[in-house]
């Protein structure tokens, strides 16, 4: 068969919020991407994709792609829409921001997060902007500020074991995260552990397909990690399974969390978190004795209100066992803190010229919408610009985040690929670039690869990529700084300057970084002290708690009897946040918006497996189908998410429950900390 001349590949980089940061090849046939795959030649990716990136092309060339710009014209969120040229919206844009802004920049707020994860399109260009307009700035909290703050508090920084070496392990805890759905690349190493005679424990309140995979499923009550953590220690003292030399020469304030460890028996963990003792005296016996130990740690477990401490508690442990010492042994939250971004170079924060804008939460962003201008809050938000986010369907408390974006006085203008619940909202909707039609630059908080992604097709329809949007909108401004005139590839290597060898990136598409094997082996930890910091004294000068502690959840399970179930709502496994939900063949696998149920809850409420439910507390009620399933424990029901809106039965999703409230440290968001009450209908 003769070869296609208009047929070839080229290099790419995954760009969604997951650890694995995949190596992509794209292949082009006559101008149109057919396939895309993993790129062999990159070991953490080693050809193999998940269901959903190996979707890509059918996401790319989607029948209901936003192929140019669009001016509403009917009622905010009824999606009615009509075409406008490039020049007129960028035109219309730039004339109300500068309106605006000559009363209060302040009043002007980005709003954008992990849509994409690459350094330039994300906040490359769109960075500049904002800081030469002077806009508020946003608080990125809504998925690990309040893990990544913890690590930073106790380790110095996003930093732990690589990921490769849990292939060697002998033990690993796999602690508040279903790998199979959403960390796919370490999955295959802990399998290829396991064959070789590793122990696996899942922590999870849900039996997820990972913990079906493990040796063992400990299904603890939401937001009871921290108790469990404790419980270890405790045990690791009572039995001497402590490493004492690299406690004395790695550690700070060993005789402080000895202490409030020793008030943590088995018994008392056991009853906060509903598990048999002999569970945690079971893991805290493998912990403890087997050599090398893992924990694989995920952003599950820190959304409650005691999410910082439970993280701070767990990467207590493997200092204790002196688990550091080995290459196999450790902790992985995140390995974002070991790539050296230089981020004012990309951001250029010199353009704010001294100003200092006040900070928006994105967490919060249903309360800041309804709020009136303060001496406290400054001025009333009159202007939203959102890129790479959904916040209609994916902030906390979705009745008051419709309700802020249905204000007639507000101006948003949403850049994106699809009409999702927010564009419906939207005053003016700009046709964004997917991953396959622009360059960008990755890092990665799963492995320590840096990954260069090509353009492998023009851009469909009218689609511009992000930075090109803040490009048009700072000459439209006068903004004429010749940082606005990089073009996308100068951004890429302006993102690492010489830390990273951008030619190896252009011939090959990734560059791996010299980490060490065990970087914690001999201490030197990033912190003030150099040691691992049981005892955080920069949190003691906030007025916290130095040492990490057991705090309960804003909504504690038994203390409201009108809504006695605790919800946590992970990610249904075909989805990615709200990404992927409008991918027609993923949806179809995912079916529809579902409630696990246990069949002992489900029961006294007359709930069959197919019912129609309604699932409600004071915030909001949220109708969806119930599934009867040995993945929901007593007591705990699982809203899979996160569906659009305008796919759910009565137009709502599962953020109709949860809260606004915020975690113990980092500022961020409680999804699992969420009460509610179950009904048939």
């Amino acid at each position: 068969m003769a070869h296609n001349p208009n047929e070839f590949t080229v290099r790419g980089a995954c760009p969604h919020d997951c650890p694995d940061t995949c190596a992509l090849v794209t292949t082009v046939v006559d101008g149109k991407a057919v396939r895309v795959a993993g790129n062999p030649a990159h070991r953490h990716t080693d050809g193999a994709l998940c269901t959903k990136v190996s979707r890509y092309p059918e996401r790319t060339h989607h029948p209901e792609r936003i192929l140019a710009p669009l001016r509403r014209t009917g009622p905010k969120g009824s999606g009615r829409f009509e075409p406008i040229g490039w020049d007129e919206a960028l035109d219309d844009i730039a004339a109300r921001l500068k309106d605006i802004a000559a009363r209060n920049p302040q009043a002007i707020v980005p709003y954008s997060y992990a849509g994409t994860m690459g350094q330039v399109q994300s906040e490359g260009m769109a960075a500049r902007f904002f800081n030469r307009l002077g806009a508020s700035f946003l608080d990125r909290t809504i998925c690990a500020a309040a893990g990544g703050e913890a690590l930073v508090h106790t380790l110095g920084g996003k930093l732990g074991m690589k990921v490769e070496h849990f292939a060697e392990a002998k033990l690993i805890l796999i602690w508040g995260s279903n790998s199979i759905a959403s960390n796919l690349h370490f999955w295959r190493l802990a399998q290829q552990a396991k064959r070789d005679g590793a122990r696996l424990v899942c922590i999870d309140p849900r039996r997820s397909e990972t913990a079906d995979k493990c040796h063992e499923h400990i299904a603890l009550r939401p937001g009871t990690d921290a108790a469990l953590a404790l419980a270890l220690m405790h045990e690791l003292i009572r039995n001497d399974w402590l490493d004492h030399d690299y406690i004395a020469r790695h550690t700070l304030g060993w005789e402080q969390l000895r202490e409030r460890a020793l008030q943590w028996p088995p018994e008392r963990a056991a009853e906060v978190c509903g598990i048999p003792v002999e569970q945690i005296e079971r893991l805290a016996r493998d912990y403890g004795t087997t050599k090398p130990a893992a924990i694989r740690l995920n952003y599950g477990m820190q959304r409650v209100r005691g999410g910082g401490n439970a993280v701070r508690a767990i990467a207590c442990l493997p200092a204790l066992t002196g688990a550091w010492r080995h290459r196999a042994g450790g902790l992985l939250l995140s390995a974002s803190g070991h790539f050296p971004v230089d981020r004012a170079a990309l951001h250029r924060p010199d353009l704010l010229a001294g100003r200092t804008p006040r900070t928006i939460n994105m967490v919060t962003i249903g309360d800041d919408l309804l709020r009136e201008s303060s001496p406290a809050f400054g001025p009333k938000i009159e202007a939203l610009i959102v890129y790479n986010s959904n916040p209609v369907a994916v902030a906390p408390e979705s009745p008051k985040v419709v309700a802020g974006f249905a204000r007639e006085d507000l101006f948003t203008v949403v850049l994106e690929h699809f009409m999702t619940d927010t564009a419906d909202h939207a005053d003016i909707v700009l046709p964004a670039t997917t991953q396959l039609e622009h360059w960008d630059i990755h890092t990665s908080y799963g492995h320590t690869d840096v990954l260069l992604n090509r353009p492998a097709v023009a851009p469909v329809g009218q689609a511009r990529p992000n930075t090109e949007v803040f490009r048009q909108l700072a000459r439209r401004m006068g903004f004429d700084e010749p940082c606005f005139a990089d073009d996308d590839e100068t951004l890429c290597r302006q993102t690492f300057g010489d830390r990273v060898d951008f030619q190896q990136l252009l011939d090959q598409g990734f560059a791996t970084l010299p980490v060490p094997e065990a970087p914690f082996a001999e201490g030197g930890f990033p912190t003030p002290s150099g040691k691992c910091e049981f005892f955080s004294a920069r949190l003691a000068a906030q007025g916290l708690d130095g040492l990490p502690d057991h705090v309960p959840n804003h909504e504690l399970a038994g203390s409201d009897p009108r809504h006695p179930l605790a919800m946590i709502s992970p990610p249904a496994r075909n989805f990615l946040n709200s990404s992927f939900v409008n991918v027609k063949s993923l949806r179809d696998i995912e079916g529809e918006p579902l409630l696990e149920i246990s069949a002992a809850d489900a029961a006294p409420r007359g709930i069959a497996d197919g019912d129609v439910v309604r699932v409600f507390n004071d915030r909001g009620s949220y109708r969806c189908t119930a599934r009867l399933s040995t993945r929901a424990r007593e007591g705990v029901v699982n809203g899979l998410g996160i569906w659009w809106r305008k796919l759910g039965l009565d137009g709502s999703n599962v953020n109709e429950l949860t809260s606004q409230k915020l975690t113990d440290l980092g500022r961020a968001p409680v999804f699992y900390d969420c009460l509610v009450q179950v009904e048939k209908g």
